[in-house]
């Protein structure tokens, strides 16, 4: 009998209406979209945004989903990117009741859920942070208590994202812990972490190796590429860690 391959469905687009605007950061903003038919998704995913200008001519680019699975509406946070095509009309221009073509939830490798278990290690630079909000906003949702712990690295107090939100889940006391780490600027009483992430920053601040937590690292590609190459050295199972990057842009 010869074995038949059935290719996978393709995604359909679909029309998301833009809902709210979160203003997350002088440059960074979260939109919530409305997308009638949304199949649901797992922390992590991401989606593909269209857009079409009159001429025809289409742009199109990916974005992590922020939004946690529980939430009414998807979710994505932008950052502008000067250059970019996509990212200064959502990031600057679109306001409530626009509409534009995204297709997902795509992906499964670079997700996350309470029943995986934990504990949870997240290492974030920048909009990284992204999908492994959305890791943490299911686990709130669903009023989970496995130990879990997030490092983030943003370039100053003023850009770190979903900051006040931040602060409140680890008030939470349901056992996360957040760890910010300022690059460039910081507060004039800034007691907390204040250089890039570095090996020994990592081997103070992880869970034991000995508790094989899930590992999600996202940002940069050089965070992304160091942090993961040195909590493997540190003895961590290389195949518990995941990791997702993007360009050159970050703390």
């Amino acid at each position: 009998m010869t074995a038949i391959e059935v290719a996978a469905p393709r995604l359909a687009w679909r029309i998301a209406e833009v809902r709210e605007i979160i203003d997350e950061t002088p440059r960074v903003r979260t939109l919530v979209l409305d997308v009638p038919g949304w199949p649901g998704h797992r922390p992590g995913q991401h989606i593909d945004v269209r857009l079409t200008g009159e001429d025809g001519y289409a742009a199109q680019r990916s974005y992590s989903i922020a939004s946690a699975p529980e939430a009414p509406m998807v979710a994505i946070t932008v950052e502008r990117i000067a250059t970019g095509e996509v990212s200064p009309y959502l990031a600057s221009e679109v306001v409530p009741g626009d509409r534009f073509e995204l297709r997902g939830p795509i992906g499964g490798y670079f997700v996350w859920s309470v029943a995986s278990g934990g504990p949870l290690m997240l290492v974030a630079g920048g909009s990284g942070i992204a999908p492994l909000m959305a890791m943490l906003r299911h686990r709130a949702a669903v009023g989970a208590s496995m130990p879990a712990r997030l490092i983030y690295s943003s370039r100053s107090h003023e850009d770190i994202i979903y900051r006040d939100e931040l602060a409140r889940l680890a008030a939470a006391g349901d056992g996360l812990d957040v760890v910010h780490v300022l690059t460039r600027a910081r507060p004039a009483d800034w007691t907390g972490e204040s250089r890039r992430i570095d090996a020994e920053m990592l081997a103070r601040l992880s869970f034991p190796p000995s508790q094989r937590p899930f590992v999600y690292i996202c940002g940069p590609t050089s965070l992304v590429e160091s942090a993961a190459r040195t909590l493997v050295t540190l003895g961590h199972d290389r195949r518990l860690i995941r990791t997702e990057r993007f360009g050159p842009t970050g703390p």
